[in-house]
């Protein structure tokens, strides 16, 4: 059976599942596999449960003579052609994004602004990797108007062969950084994988938005030769089609914009205050109003959707607890993500800090030095409550207090509970420091 077949056959029965335990009657079941689970062991499970088909990659599983086993090389390459081949039936607008940091806020931002004019599909969460983004793809209906797709890399290659699935009509990348260095091996190989995005927009003549204040994606663009970009980013006139400032960070981050537009004169600024913590989120706040606007959003729409935007997953909120103010970002973390939170927490203008920062994840052989970095930096600036939590932090050379897992942490709040205290909370999501703020 060909992808072709099995699309035809897709369509009689609408519904995907990848989970033996939830098989809507006549669905489709994927026999995915994982580090420590193999679908195709399921298989008869799930067609007893009610999938009306079972598509696994194991000869052994495959019943003979049962057509309701649909045998292929491999499901999860099954699977993207399956989505590729869905998207393909909507002539629409697909926005792909990537980046290091920034991107789900941005995917966010750019699909509440878009929201207001059209019936937008986008990720959901952070599903971003080989398996989430067929999924967001097989979501696609035929009332969605325009679609926001975001793409994650942990290894060279990863964009390329998402993009090749996405195939998105315009794209941007939100920024480049060391991160998941164990996996691309330096920074040049991130800026190798993200730019694989830039690859696919410029061989199909796609519309790029581009920040122009990062002279990495800026080099990046130029060494492709782009002929359609939009740009933005914080020009004090109107050097890019949308120019941003920032007014303040209190700790919501305030921002005026223009944009040099038909339908948005130079001469008309908009101030817009948000519910996202950190200046830094001025470059994905632009990043929206610049795809809002190509799309025929009106300036004050763009600017409303973006004020009544609330941050969630712990990413750049602000948590007021019976003892504390927290701001936990607490999602993810690299050193650039890091140096961006310690240098908006040093602006706030409150008396009484604290910080707890987890460990940075996959950093591989720079991950010693890095850290060391940080904990430099914290000390440079003149933090002096900081708890530090994890393996790679505990290598460190400081005379900041230590934490081996986040368990030690509560352990410590619970016999002396900081008070009063404005707290910036982040690390790696396996750091687990989410757990926080119920004990602060």
């Amino acid at each position: 059976m060909n992808i072709h077949q099995l699309y035809t056959l897709y369509l009689q029965h609408p519904v995907i599942t990848t989970d033996s335990r939830d098989c809507p009657a006549g669905s489709i079941f994927l026999a995915l596999k994982g580090e420590s689970f193999d679908g195709n062991k399921f298989a008869a499970a799930a067609l007893r449960q009610g999938c009306g088909y079972a598509v696994v990659d194991e000869r052994e599983y495959a019943v003979a003579g049962d057509n309701r086993y649909i045998l292929v090389d491999d499901v999860l390459t099954t699977f993207k052609e399956l989505a590729r081949e869905h998207r393909r039936q909507f002539n629409i607008p697909v926005i792909g994004i990537t980046g290091t940091n920034g991107k789900t806020t941005t995917k966010e931002l750019i699909s509440a602004v878009l929201a207001r004019k059209y019936n937008v599909m986008h990720t959901e969460g952070n599903f971003n990797n080989d398996v989430g983004v067929p999924k967001t793809l097989m979501r696609l209906t035929a009332g969605h108007e325009i679609a926001v797709v975001e793409m994650g890399a942990s290894h060279p290659g990863d964009i390329r062969k998402l993009v090749d699935y996405v195939e998105p009509t315009c794209g941007l990348i939100t920024n480049v950084g060391r991160a998941h260095l164990q996996g691309f091996g330096s920074f040049e190989g991130v800026k190798r994988t993200k730019g694989e995005l830039y690859d696919f927009l410029k061989a199909h003549d796609c519309t790029l938005f581009l920040n122009e204040d990062n002279a990495d994606l800026m080099e990046m663009a130029r060494q492709r030769e782009f002929e359609r970009v939009v740009s933005y980013g914080q020009s004090q006139g109107d050097e890019y089609a949308v120019n941003g400032r920032v007014v303040a960070c209190d700790p919501f981050l305030r921002f005026a914009w223009h944009a040099v537009e038909p339908q948005c004169p130079s001469s008309a600024e908009y101030e817009v205050r948000t519910r996202l913590i950190g200046a830094y989120n001025i470059d994905n706040m632009l990043a929206a109003i610049a795809v809002g606007l190509y799309f025929g959003v009106e300036p004050a729409l763009i600017s409303q959707a973006l004020e009544q935007y609330e941050p969630t997953n712990n990413r750049s909120q602000l948590i007021v607890t019976e003892h504390n103010r927290l701001i936990v970002d607490a999602y993810n973390a690299n050193p650039s993500s890091m140096n961006a939170a310690i240098d908006n927490f040093k602006l706030m203008n409150e008396e009484k800090k604290m910080v707890i920062l987890g460990d940075m994840r996959e950093l591989g052989e720079v991950s010693e030095t890095e850290h060391q970095k940080v904990v430099d930096k914290l000390r440079q600036e003149g933090f002096g409550e900081v708890w530090l939590v994890g393996e790679e932090f505990a290598k460190t050379t400081t005379d900041y207090r230590k934490f081996n897992n986040v368990d030690e942490v509560k352990a410590a709040i619970r016999v002396h509970r900081p008070q009063g205290y404005y707290i910036l909370i982040k690390g790696s999501n396996g750091i687990r420091l989410f757990q926080l703020p119920e004990v602060l």
